[in-house]
C-alpha cells in the first residue's frame, strides 16, 4: 500500500514538472533563440561565415561562438576579432540573464553606447575594445560583478565616467586606454581598485603627477600609463608593486631620476620610460635581471651602462638612444637570448661593439649611428643573415668591412658612412636582394665597383662620395630601375659615364663630381624625366653638351671644369648659375655672361637677329620696370604707395634664378590672381624667357597692405602671418623633391612677404576632382597623383634631417603639372620636428575642416600621424570623387564616416567607388581605399608611417594583383621604435 501510494506520488510529481517547468524551458529555449537571431541581424560579417550555423533550427548551444551551462543556457559570447560591423544591440543582448562573458573586441563595431548596457548585470567579462564606437562611456555602476572590463581603442570619447567605475572593486582588468577623452588628473577612483592586476590607461589624456597611492595597488602585474601628461618625477611608492611584470610610462613628461628601490621590481621583464625628461644614471636597472625589453630612449640619462646588462640572460630588447650615455657597451651584451635590436644611436658611447648580439641568429637591427665606437665591425655580424638594418655611421671605426656584411640577404639599409672603414664592395653584394639603401660616403673603402651590384635591384640610394673607389663604373648600373639617388662624387673613378645609366627611369639626383671621368656626357641621360639634380663637375668629361639635356626640369645643374665644348643649350642657360659651366674654356653662349659668345656659323643666328633679340629683351624689362612703377603709383591711398615704394626687400634665393624681384613686384595685381589661401593670394607671373611662376603675397599686418581685405582672409595677427611666412621658407628651402612644390625664391619687406615658386598648370586636385574636367582624371591618372603625394610626404616625413610635418595635407594643397605629376604645397603651417624635443608634437591645432585628425581636438598633439590620416581622406578622396564633407553624409559626418557606414557588403563597398572610374579598375581603386581606411584609423598608433604607405600603395598598382590587409590590431602596440633613416 505505501509502495503504491509512492509510485501515485512520484507521478504526480512528474505529471507538475511536465506541465510547468518544460513550457518554461521551452519559453527560455524561444527567448534566447529570438535574442540571439537579433544580435544576427544587427552585426554583419562579410567575409567570414560566422553567422552561418546561426538559425532558427540550429540550438542556440551550437552557434559559432556561444557556450551555455549545463541548463542549456547562454553563458558567453565569444564574437571577438570575426571582421564584424554594424551597431551592437545591447538591449537584446541583456535579455540573456545567465551571460556572464560578452566578447566583441577587434572587430569594426560602430555606434554610440546605449545606457541599455547597464542592464547586463550578470556580466563577469566585458570586451568591446578595438572598435570604431563613438560618444560617452555609459555608467556602469551596476555592473559589479565585472571582473575583466576592456573597453580600449574603440574611439569613445568625453569624461571616463570614474564615479561608476570605482564601484567595480571586483575588478581585476581595466583596461580603457587609447581613447580621445577629454584631459583629468590622475583618477583617484583607481586607488579603490585593490584587486586590479592589469591596468591600461595608455593615450587617454591624464594629466598631473603619478600619485603616491599607486603603491597600494600591490597586485598589479602591468600598469600602462604612457603617451598621457603626467609631470613630476615617478614616486617612489611604485617600487612597492613587487609583482610588475610590465611598467610603461613612455611619451610623458616626467622629470628626475629613476627612484631608488626600483631595483625591488625584480619580475619586471618589460619597462619602458622612453620620450621623457628622465635624467641621471642607470644604476637602478643592474639588478632587473628578468628584463626581457628596455626602452629607455630620447631622455637626459648620464653615466655608463652598467655592465651587469652583459649578464641578463633574457635581455632580447635594448633601446637608450637620444641620451648622454658614455663609457664602453657591455661586451656579452645579447649573447645570451634569442637577441632581437639595439639602439644606442646619438650618445657618446666608446669602445668596441659588443661581437655576440647576433648568436642566437635572430637579431634584426644594429643601430649605433653617432657615438665614438672603435675597432672594427666585429666578422660575426657577416653571418647574420637576420638583420634588416646595419647602422654603424658616425662614429671610429676602423678596419675592413667585412665581406658578408654586403651580401646580407634581409638587409634593406646598410649606413657605414664617416668612419675610417677600409675595403672594398665585394661581389657579395649580388646576395643583397632587398637593400634599398647604401650609405657608404666618408670613408676609405677602395676598389671598383663591382657589376655585381647591378643584382641588388631594390637599391633605391647609393651614397659612396668621399671614398677612395677606382676604375671604370659597372655598365650594369642601368638595370637598376628603382635607384632614385646616386652619388659618387670625391672617388677616383675614370672611364667613360655608362649609356645605361639612361635607363634608371627613377633617378632623381646624380652626382659624380670630382672624379676623372672621361669621354663624352650620355645623351641617354636626356630620358631621366624625374631628374632634378645632375652634378658632372670636377671630372674630364668632353665634347658637346647633349641637347637632349634640354628636355629635363632641372633644379641644379653643374657641369663646371671638365673639357666639353660647344653651344650651351638654351634652355639650359635658364637653369643655369654663374658656376655652372665654367671651366670648360671651349663653351659658349648666346645668352650667358662670361662666356664667349658663339659664332654666327655655329649658331646659325645672324648678327642682326641677336641684337633685335637683345633690343627686345631690354625694352620689356625697362616695359616691366614701368609696370611696376605704374603699380605701386595705383597702390589704394598715399601712406601706402610711399610705404611700398620706400620698401627695401630682401631677396633669399634658393634656386638659381633668371628673374628679378622687379619682374615679380609688377605681377602683383588683383588681374593675376589665380587663388586665395588662409594666409595670402597666390599670382601667376608669365616672365618674358617663357618661363611661369607661382607667388604667393603675404601682409604682416591686418592692413592688408592696400589690397581690398576681403582678397585675403585674416588667419591671425600680423605677427601670426610672419610666423607662417618664416615656417614655409624654412621648410621648403631645402627641400629638393621632384614631389614637393619648388621655393625659388623669398622676396620679403618690413611690410609685405613674397614666396616665388614653380607654376603647375593643372591647378590643384581639388580643382580637377571636385570643379571641373572631373573626367580626364582615369584612375591610372589618379593612382599616379596618389603614389607621388605619398613619395612626397614620405619625404618630409623620412628624407629630411629633421621631419617636416606638413599639417595641412588637402586635395588643394596637391598641384599638378602639365604631365598631371603631384607635388605637395603650401607650407604656411609646416612644423619642423625639434631634435631636443622629447615629443614630435606641437600644440597648435592648425588644418582644414574634414581633413582633421580626431586626435586635434582632444590632446592637441600634431605629430606625422596627423598628416598620414589627412592623406588618407585625400585618397577617399581620389577613389570616391567625393569631397570631404558633402550633404549626402548625414549632419556632422564626414567621408571617413560616410566610407566607413558603407562596409558592410561587397555591393556597397563596391558603391563607395566613383562612376567615372572604369569598372575594370574597381577593384584595384578598392585596393588604395583599404589603405585609405588604415591612414585614418581613429588611433594614431594604428596608422602607417608614410614609408608604409608608399609600400602599400606600389602594391596596389593597376592591375597588380596583390592584396593588401588591414591590421585592426588592438593588442599591446609595437613601440620599439626604428632610429631615422
Amino acid at each position: 500500500m505505501e509502495k503504491k501510494t509512492f509510485f501515485k506520488t512520484t507521478s504526480h510529481i512528474s505529471i507538475i514538472f511536465l506541465t510547468f517547468f518544460l513550457p518554461m524551458a521551452t519559453s527560455n529555449d524561444d527567448q534566447q533563440l529570438n535574442t540571439l537571431l537579433t544580435i544576427k541581424t544587427s552585426l554583419n560579417s562579410p567575409n567570414t561565415h560566422v553567422f552561418d550555423n546561426w538559425i532558427s533550427s540550429n540550438s542556440v548551444c551550437k552557434f559559432t561562438g556561444i557556450l551555455c551551462d549545463i541548463n542549456n543556457m547562454v553563458l558567453e559570447i565569444e564574437l571577438s576579432n570575426k571582421n564584424l560591423t554594424g551597431s551592437v544591440p545591447f538591449s537584446s543582448i541583456c535579455e540573456l540573464k545567465s551571460l556572464e562573458k560578452l566578447s566583441l573586441g577587434k572587430n569594426m563595431l560602430h555606434g554610440e553606447i546605449s545606457s541599455d548596457l547597464s542592464k547586463c548585470v550578470g556580466l563577469k567579462y566585458l570586451d568591446l575594445g578595438n572598435n570604431f564606437f563613438s560618444g560617452e562611456i555609459p555608467s556602469l555602476s551596476s555592473m559589479k560583478n565585472l571582473t575583466h572590463l576592456y573597453m580600449n581603442c574603440s574611439g569613445f570619447s568625453g569624461i571616463i565616467p570614474w564615479n561608476s567605475l570605482e564601484s567595480l572593486t571586483g575588478l581585476v582588468v581595466l583596461s580603457i586606454g587609447d581613447n580621445p577623452f577629454h584631459q583629468t588628473p590622475f583618477p583617484e577612483a583607481v586607488s579603490r581598485l585593490l584587486n586590479l592586476n592589469w591596468l591600461y590607461l595608455t593615450n587617454c589624456s591624464i594629466g598631473g603627477e603619478i600619485p603616491r597611492w599607486i603603491g597600494n595597488l600591490t597586485e598589479l602585474i602591468n600598469l600602462e600609463i604612457a603617451m598621457n601628461y603626467l609631470s613630476g618625477e615617478i614616486p617612489v611608492e611604485i617600487t612597492k608593486l613587487r609583482k610588475l611584470w610590465q611598467l610603461e610610462l613612455y611619451q610623458n613628461d616626467l622629470t628626475g631620476k629613476l627612484p631608488v628601490g626600483l631595483r625591488n621590481l625584480t619580475n619586471l621583464e618589460y619597462f619602458d620610460a622612453s620620450s621623457n625628461k628622465l635624467y641621471g644614471d642607470l644604476s637602478e636597472i643592474r639588478f632587473l635581471n628578468n628584463l626581457v625589453s628596455l626602452q629607455l630612449l630620447e631622455n637626459e640619462f648620464t653615466g655608463e651602462i652598467p655592465q651587469e646588462l652583459g649578464d641578463f640572460k633574457k635581455l632580447v630588447d635594448f633601446s637608450l638612444y637620444q641620451n648622454k650615455l658614455t663609457g664602453p657597451l657591455p661586451q656579452r651584451l645579447g649573447s645570451w637570448a634569442e637577441f632581437d635590436f639595439i639602439d644606442v644611436s646619438e650618445n657618446f658611447l666608446t669602445g668596441p661593439i659588443p661581437p655576440d648580439m647576433c648568436r642566437k641568429g635572430t637579431m634584426t637591427k644594429l643601430l649605433m649611428l653617432q657615438n665614438n665606437f672603435t675597432g672594427t665591425i666585429p666578422e660575426s655580424y657577416a653571418n647574420c643573415k637576420t638583420l634588416i638594418r646595419f647602422r654603424v655611421s658616425k662614429n671610429q671605426l676602423s678596419g675592413v668591412v667585412p665581406s658578408g656584411i654586403w651580401g646580407l640577404p634581409n638587409v634593406d639599409i646598410i649606413d657605414i658612412e664617416s668612419n675610417d672603414l677600409e675595403g672594398p664592395i665585394s661581389a657579395d653584394i649580388s646576395n643583397a636582394k632587398v637593400v634599398k639603401q647604401l650609405y657608404l660616403a666618408n670613408n676609405k673603402l677602395s676598389g671598383e665597383i663591382p657589376s655585381e651590384i647591378s643584382k641588388a635591384e631594390a637599391l633605391s640610394l647609393i651614397d659612396l662620395s668621399d671614398n677612395q673607389f677606382s676604375g671604370k663604373l659597372p655598365s650594369s648600373i642601368g638595370e637598376l630601375k628603382k635607384l632614385s639617388n646616386i652619388h659618387l662624387d670625391g672617388n677616383q673613378l675614370s672611364g667613360s659615364i655608362p649609356e645605361s645609366l639612361g635607363s634608371c627611369d627613377s633617378l632623381n639626383d646624380l652626382s659624380m663630381a670630382f672624379n676623372s671621368l672621361s669621354g663624352p656626357i650620355p645623351a641617354s641621360l636626356g630620358s631621366l624625366k624625374n631628374l632634378n639634380f645632375l652634378n658632372l663637375s670636377n671630372n674630364k668629361l668632353s665634347g658637346r653638351i647633349p641637347e637632349s639635356l634640354s628636355s629635363l626640369k632641372l633644379n641644379l645643374i653643374d657641369l663646371s671644369d671638365n673639357d666639353l665644348s660647344g653651344l650651351i643649350p638654351a634652355s639650359l642657360s635658364v637653369m643655369a648659375s654663374n658656376g655652372s659651366f665654367s671651366g670648360n674654356d671651349d663653351l659658349c653662349s648666346h645668352t650667358l655672361k662670361n662666356f664667349k659668345q658663339c659664332s654666327s656659323a655655329k649658331s646659325g643666328m645672324s648678327s642682326d637677329l641677336r641684337t633685335l633679340i637683345v633690343c627686345v629683351l631690354i625694352g620689356s624689362i625697362a616695359m616691366l620696370v614701368s609696370l611696376a612703377l605704374f603699380i605701386y603709383s595705383k597702390r589704394s591711398s598715399k601712406e601706402h604707395e610711399k610705404s611700398w615704394k620706400e620698401n627695401s626687400w630682401d631677396v633669399k634665393s634658393f634656386h638659381v634664378l633668371t628673374f628679378t624681384e622687379e619682374e615679380i613686384l609688377a605681377a602683383i595685381d588683383q588681374d593675376n590672381v589665380i587663388g586665395k589661401g588662409g594666409s595670402g593670394n597666390v599670382y601667376k607671373v608669365s616672365l618674358e624667357n617663357g618661363l611661369d611662376l607661382a607667388v604667393k603675397h603675404i601682409w604682416h599686418n591686418d592692413s592688408c597692405g592696400g589690397e581690398k581685405k576681403s582678397s585675403t582672409p585674416m588667419l591671425a595677427k600680423g605677427g601670426q602671418k610672419l610666423k607662417e611666412f618664416d615656417a614655409e621658407v624654412h621648410a621648403l628651402s631645402s627641400i629638393r623633391h621632384i614631389n614637393v612644390v619648388k621655393l625659388y625664391c623669398s622676396i620679403s619687406s618690413e611690410d609685405s612677404s613674397l614666396l616665388v615658386y614653380e607654376y603647375m598648370p593643372n591647378g590643384s586636385l581639388w580643382d580637377r576632382l571636385h570643379m571641373f574636367k572631373k573626367m580626364e582624371l582615369d584612375w591610372s591618372t589618379r593612382y599616379a597623383i596618389a603614389l607621388g603625394s605619398a613619395k612626397g610626404l614620405e619625404y618630409l616625413h623620412h628624407g629630411c634631417e629633421r621631419p617636416i610635418i606638413h599639417r595641412d595635407v588637402k586635395s588643394s594643397n596637391i598641384l599638378l603639372d602639365e604631365l598631371f605629376k603631384p607635388t605637395i604645397a603650401d607650407f604656411g603651417l609646416a612644423k619642423i620636428t625639434q631634435t631636443n624635443s622629447t615629443k614630435d608634437s606641437t600644440h597648435v591645432i592648425a588644418g582644414t575642416h574634414g581633413y582633421i585628425a580626431p586626435e586635434y581636438g582632444y590632446t592637441n598633439k600634431i605629430n606625422e600621424k596627423s598628416d598620414v590620416y589627412s592623406f588618407g581622406v585625400v585618397l577617399m578622396e581620389l577613389v570616391t570623387g567625393k569631397r570631404p564633407i558633402e550633404q549626402e553624409f548625414g549632419e556632422k559626418k564626414d567621408i571617413v564616416e560616410w566610407v566607413s557606414s558603407k562596409l558592410k557588403t561587397k555591393e556597397s563597398v563596391l558603391s563607395l567607388v566613383d562612376s567615372a572610374i572604369a569598372e575594370h579598375f574597381k577593384e584595384d581603386a578598392i585596393k588604395v581605399l583599404r589603405i585609405a581606411i588604415l591612414c585614418t584609423s581613429t588611433l594614431p598608433a594604428v596608422r602607417p608611417m608614410m614609408r608604409n604607405v608608399v609600400k602599400m600603395l606600389e602594391e596596389a598598382e593597376p592591375c597588380k594583383l596583390v592584396g593588401i590587409v588591414i591590421a585592426k590590431d588592438g593588442d599591446k602596440k609595437d613601440k620599439l621604435q626604428e632610429h631615422k633613416l
